[in-house]
């Protein structure tokens, strides 16, 4: 099948790799010229486990294209993805400019039959917004389906290419027919793709992400709840994560959630409903919690140090909103380090993948280290934001003779508390106790 995709983002380019790797034709489409160039030439422009393989292979076996001509991109494909950005306007709600004005574009090229689908995390209603831009712009037969992603980054190309589910939604039966022969080779095992209308779809994307961000703040504020009654939140979500109703999933607390989908998605559908005069309670609390839980570690610090942390060095290990990912929007380090260089202190970092994105926010603010031991060189203390398996079992001993102090604050709760008490270190993480 011939396809297009509109925009290459962490979306974009990774739903045309995986297309093409089953052996579809794939055009993807942007306006940066210097993104395609690098693209053309062979490179990635982001970090994604298993993607580079796939981007090589299907460039190689000329399945995979790039292209900075919209018409050249769409002349031949029976299916357009748009996969364009949609970020929070002032206001909380999703910026449709980018996926409208591309349907407009797309509207007056086409010549025949088309199935564009919104790809991006869209509000309700959004679909029959391409429909009216496409219906003004054009005279030619087409179907807007909504197929919203699931992709987690960090493992993005395993969950498209082996999908729990894959949701659509349309009312044309052409374009349902097209969609269930291009994901018929990812579901061969039996996993769902499940047809609904496309406002049914458009919401089930937000339901989903608001879901877990919600499940999130849950845990974050009961692991705050324990570190008042003296409880320890990795027991309680064992115990809890074993009831199936529940699930082992997102019960990990932390330092807030963030990234690319979370925080938009929830703003979002908030602000949806109160557009529709729906006051969404739970979300509006999730957005609170989680605001204050990325300041949660900063606020221990200054605690630890009586409220002066000024010139105080501080070490952190992780840039990345997740590990496995070099993104970091919306990372709890960006709040970190804002408020560590606003109280004086000093802080050297390092992250496998995330330091060119942070140094290109921070610039010659705070230093880059080339490994984690560098960054924790003549450091006060240690600040664990992003779980890298890398940081799991680290020597202590060396740790030891770089500290100025033996202090660590976790954020990801990494290390198992009788090994710090073993070990003499200071540690305070998340909802445990803290060792002294």
């Amino acid at each position: 099948m011939k396809i297009a995709v509109v925009g290459t983002g962490y979306v974009g380019l990774v739903t045309g790799t995986c297309l093409a790797e089953t052996g579809n034709q794939v055009v993807c489409v942007d306006i940066n010229e210097k993104k395609v160039k690098m693209m053309q030439e062979g490179q990635l422009p982001i970090y994604e486990p298993g993607l580079e393989l796939l981007f090589h292979r299907n460039i190689k076996q000329e399945r995979l294209h790039f292209t900075i001509s919209l018409a050249e991109a769409i002349a031949e494909a029976k299916i357009i993805f748009l996969a364009l950005p949609t970020p929070p306007g002032g206001d909380g709600s999703a910026d449709l400019s980018y996926v409208l004005g591309a349907a407009k574009d797309i509207a007056k090229i086409i010549t025949d039959y088309k199935v564009i689908v919104t790809k991006s995390t869209v509000p309700v209603g959004t679909a029959d917004k391409v429909t009216a831009v496409m219906k003004a712009n054009t005279t030619v037969e087409f179907a807007v389906v909504s197929n919203p992603e699931f992709l987690r980054e960090g493992v993005a190309v395993e969950d498209f290419m082996k999908p729990d589910r894959v949701v659509v939604g349309t009312k044309d039966e052409r374009a349902r027919k097209l969609m269930a022969e291009l994901y018929g080779p990812y579901v061969r095992q039996g996993n769902p793709v499940i047809f609904m209308d496309e406002r049914s779809s458009e919401l089930t994307k937000y339901a989903a992400n608001s879901f877990l961000a919600t499940k999130i703040s849950f845990m974050n504020e009961i692991a705050n709840l324990c570190e008042l009654v003296g409880a320890d939140v990795d027991m309680v979500r064992r115990g809890i994560g074993a009831d199936n109703r529940i699930g082992k999933r997102f019960l990990f607390s932390g330092i807030g959630y963030g990234g690319s989908c979370f925080p938009k998605d929830v703003q979002a559908l908030a602000k949806s409903s109160e557009e529709n005069k729906y006051n969404f309670r739970i979300l509006n609390s999730v957005m609170e919690v989680n605001e204050i839980q990325k300041k949660v570690l900063v606020e221990k610090v200054k605690k630890y140090y009586k409220g002066d942390i000024k010139g105080k060095k501080f070490a952190i290990w992780g840039l990345a909103f997740k590990p496995e990912t070099d993104d970091i929007r919306e990372a709890p380090a960006l709040y970190i380090i804002d408020e560590l260089l606003a109280a004086g202190a000093e802080v050297s970092a390092f992250d496998p993948e995330a330091m060119k994105n942070v140094e290109a926010l921070f610039g010659d603010k705070i230093k880059y280290a080339a490994d984690p031991y560098e960054a924790i060189d003549g450091a006060d203390a240690l600040l664990i934001v992003t779980e890298w398996s890398l940081f799991r079992t680290p020597d202590f001993d060396q740790m030891e003779s770089l500290l100025k102090e033996k202090v660590i604050f976790d954020g990801r709760n990494l290390y198992d508390l009788d090994k710090m008490i073993d070990c003499g270190y200071y540690y305070n993480s998340i909802g445990r106790k803290e060792i002294k």
